[in-house]
């Protein structure tokens, strides 16, 4: 027998307006075929990471496992729901839509024990080029499987926690009651692995897993250590898959596989 959970309703918007990444430029994207800019998957994956949260709490944060695959877009104003069903495993199946489209589709539960450690020592720090205008263009060299990509640890003040949680507002007081960095702040530090690193057209994030280690606080330096681990073609677009463990301090906090299209076919030749 399944059982739903009360689904969580969300005026989506486009945090990203003014990023590098023009796939949330009107202009850009109306010109790529969308209607208009795409809220970033990040905030979506927020959207649906509310509904295990409220049904796990803080242990979800500790020792959960999250996963979502983006397809339609989500669009700035927008009303998005969350929607999960309980399954018989006591696993959540997680769903987002946004005015009757089906937009990402995924799935969370909650492991009797905490997964076993990552070691740090397995994800080297490769500094990023200090100067962006010197990132090598994305493509299947600088992006070649094997290749290194971090971010700079950066502080999470409490002044850009709550504006995150404002963005893409969130109703859980677990977070700004107890200084949890919330899951879309996590995932974010995926994408900048990528951002920090090579320089991109406009490109899209279509999925990831994540598992949480440990929870991240306001007030810890925060960081990715990625590996490309497939470069690859799929119906024209060149997609690149990462594997990331994000860090406070020198503390693994979650473990990522992340998916994006870097290279759209729209844009290829």
């Amino acid at each position: 027998m399944t059982e739903s959970l009360p689904d969580y309703r969300v005026t989506a918007v486009n945090t990203s307006v003014s990023s590098e990444n023009k796939i949330h430029d009107d202009t850009v994207a109306q010109k790529l075929g969308f209607s208009g800019g795409l809220v970033p998957g990040v905030e979506v994956f927020a959207y649906a990471s509310h509904l295990p949260v409220a049904r796990w709490g803080r242990d979800f944060l500790e020792r959960g496992e999250i996963a979502a695959k983006f397809g339609k877009p989500v669009y700035d104003g927008r009303l998005a729901t969350a929607s999960a069903v309980e399954a018989p495993d006591g696993s959540l199946e997680l769903r987002v839509e946004s005015e009757g489209v089906e937009c990402a589709t995924g799935s969370a539960r909650l492991p009797a024990s905490s997964a076993a450690a990552v070691s740090v020592a397995d994800y080297p720090y490769h500094a990023p080029p200090a100067d962006s205008g010197t990132r090598p263009p994305a493509d299947e060299a600088s992006l070649a499987v094997g290749n290194l990509l971090s971010t700079v640890p950066a502080v999470l003040d409490r002044e850009r926690h709550e504006t995150y949680l404002k963005d893409v507002r969130e109703t859980d007081e677990l977070y700004a009651r107890e200084g949890i960095a919330h899951p879309g702040i996590l995932l974010r530090l995926c994408n900048f692995a990528l951002r920090e690193n090579v320089m991109l057209p406009p490109w899209i994030h279509v999925g990831s897993t994540m598992r949480f280690l440990s929870s991240a606080r306001v007030g810890e330096a925060l960081s990715a250590r990625a590996r490309v681990t497939a470069n690859y073609d799929r119906k024209g677009h060149r997609l690149v898959d990462l594997d990331c463990l994000l860090l406070a301090g020198e503390r693994p906090v979650a473990h990522v596989a992340h998916t994006a299209i870097y290279k759209l076919r729209h844009l290829a030749g």
